[in-house]
């Protein structure tokens, strides 16, 4: 991403973060280096986390966007493709770096000695770990001590993200908490971690399944009954005039299926003659859609009070007398008086599925969180097409979307990766992720008490389902005020939780963290890097392929090399501070943090 640059505040590393090596000039050099990498990557990209401007709603397009969002003078491709021959390193680097949250050198050698198709496969055959609510049941977090808090959820997200041998459905796990977003942060239950630890439990199951079925889970989950405040939604009460809760009538149409505009199959937004764009749904329609979603409540069936965990892991279930009996309509459709809860829910949600915006609306999103901010109007038809119909008349199969997201020319033709509008900021918890999977970062006491990262100014400013709203941490529509990509129309949604603070945090508690402190007892096998600790430029050629998907540069090896070479290796701490001065670095330079 390339866009005007504007002022940075100095920002200096505190001390404390030094190793005893790196505490010399030239250590601190090193790791002054690594900061001001970054806050160039900040310039260069246009930070946006400070900004008082309103992003742009999903699926709307930005003041001054036409659609298009290929780089100008650029062709999209317009075929999709099936690479079948066996990638280069740089090649399977760049794909595992779409298609996971971080990979070993172990899975990059794997995915050299295969092909992208064949990975993708083994990778809808793997098996999923523990679930979230057997592992805090199995981990004592069903302790009644802990019914007022969210004791063990942070706990078993990052043992999933970080451990797990499946790392597509992963990616595609937190690719879906910020699409449907549910937040530990707007839950006002007893067993929480239990709530969002079967929502977690819920976008797994699905997440190479079905999208239908998927909103019909999220629909009936007790964790989206809560936070969108329809459980326990009555019907309309005439004497006081009440009306049922409409918030999750309205989030499941604008963020979870269709969004506020009417889309064409390729995500442009369809015009009126006026050139205004058309709305996809009215107030009269929320109000329909929201009669029926009353009378859905937890289900504590069998269970006697004060109740256990158990029944944050079922559907909700309806209460007929709190249940809108009236006919409902929404969206051009009326669903009959007198039709059972479950019977509206079904329409309701069928509806919105066979909606012609829902498979662009949601392609997009995917795209963005998979592979680039900005794909061309053909690339997300290309994988509209592929929601729409799998190839065998089925709608929403999640599996022939990812096929066509990662194996499309736009996703795999490095030489597009080249534009300056190409690629994605890779948002602060993936960064870290891709450092704890490529260094198979263990626990050694299972607790894996790494915790809330939220905090900007000494952690991630993100942490997975702490989203502050149901926006997520940023929104897909996003653009940085008074930068290039606004000019041109463009998006860059992760750079709304990008600024100056978030800037120094991330690098400060990552250099931290790689030396094994600051993330509880989370500690990283250096295993593959300590016999390289001794040459500077083999150390620093693993890291990029290992970690940055041979995405830096060699000029910038150079830089960095030239720093990380005057710390001495002639002990065992000596080598152990070049391998964290080198990932530091590495982490902290844009052509890192930019995802091409």
């Amino acid at each position: 991403m390339q866009t005007e640059p504007h002022a940075l505040q100095p920002v200096a590393i505190s001390p404390q973060t030094l190793t005893p090596e790196t505490a010399t000039p030239a250590g601190r050099a090193a790791a002054l280096a690594g900061s001001a990498a970054l806050f160039a990557s900040l310039t260069a990209c246009g930070g946006g986390g400070g900004s008082t401007a309103g992003p742009a709603s999903p699926g709307q397009q930005s003041p001054g966007t036409t659609g298009q969002t290929t780089t100008p003078g650029q062709t999209a491709p317009t075929a999709p493709g099936q690479p079948a021959a066996a990638p280069s390193v740089a090649q399977a680097g760049r794909f595992l770096s779409q298609a996971t949250l971080g990979y070993s050198r172990a899975d990059l050698n794997a995915l050299m000695a295969s092909n992208y198709s064949d990975w993708i496969s083994a990778q809808f055959k793997a098996p999923a770990s523990q679930g979230h609510c057997e592992w805090l049941k199995a981990n004592g977090y069903a302790d009644p001590a802990n019914i007022n808090n969210a004791a063990g959820l942070d706990n078993s997200i990052w043992r999933k993200f970080i451990s797990s041998d499946d790392p597509l459905r992963q990616r595609m796990v937190l690719a879906l908490s910020e699409i449907c977003v549910v937040s530990v942060l707007g839950i006002n239950a007893q067993w929480r971690q239990f709530c969002v630890g079967y929502y977690l439990d819920i976008l797994e199951a699905n997440a190479f399944g079905n999208y239908r079925t998927l909103l019909q889970q999220i629909s009936l989950s007790p964790a989206m009954g809560y936070y969108l405040t329809y459980r326990g939604n009555p019907k309309a009460n005439p004497t006081t005039g009440s009306q049922p809760d409409e918030n999750y009538a309205r989030e499941l149409m604008q963020l979870f299926t269709i969004g506020l505009q009417q889309l064409n199959a390729d995500g442009t937004v369809k015009t009126g003659s006026d050139g205004a764009a058309q709305e996809t749904y009215r107030q009269a329609d929320v109000s329909g859609l929201a009669r029926v979603f009353t009378g859905w409540n937890v289900d504590t069936s069998g269970l006697t009070s004060p109740y256990p965990p158990d029944f944050q892991m079922r559907p909700m279930v309806n209460n007929a007398s709190t249940h809108e009996t009236g006919s409902k309509s929404f969206l051009g459709i009326t669903i009959a008086a007198g039709t059972r809860a479950i019977d509206s829910l079904n329409t309701a949600l069928d509806t919105l599925f066979k909606h012609p915006n829902l498979p662009p609306f949601i392609s997009r999103q995917l795209i963005q969180r998979l592979v680039t901010s900005n794909p061309s109007p053909g690339y997300v038809a290309r994988v509209a097409a592929a929601f729409s119909d799998n190839g065998a008349g089925v709608r929403g199969d999640l599996q022939a979307v990812i096929r066509a997201i990662l194996l499309d020319p736009e996703a795999r033709d490095a030489s597009l990766a080249a534009a300056p509008t190409y690629g994605k900021l890779r948002e602060p918890v993936v960064r870290f992720l891709n450092w704890a999977r490529a260094f198979k970062a263990s626990s050694p006491s299972g607790k894996w008490a790494i915790g809330d990262t939220s905090d900007a100014a000494s952690r991630l400013g993100q942490s997975p389902m702490r989203s502050g709203s149901v926006f997520n941490f940023f929104r897909p529509g996003y653009v940085p005020p008074g930068t290039a990509l606004a000019s041109m129309g463009l998006t860059g949604p992760e750079l709304q939780i990008t600024n100056e603070t978030s800037v120094a945090g991330y690098v400060n508690w990552m250099q931290r963290v790689v030396t094994g402190s600051g993330a509880g007892d989370l500690s990283a096998d250096y295993s593959t890097l300590l016999p390289l600790a001794g040459d500077p430029a083999a150390l620093l050629a693993e890291i990029n392929q290992v970690l940055a998907g041979s995405q830096v540069s060699a000029a910038t090896l150079t830089l960095i090399h030239n720093a990380v070479a005057t710390i001495q290796a002639g002990t065992s701490a000596g080598q152990l501070n070049r391998i964290y001065a080198a990932l530091t670095l590495v982490m902290a330079c844009p052509e890192y943090i930019a995802q091409k």
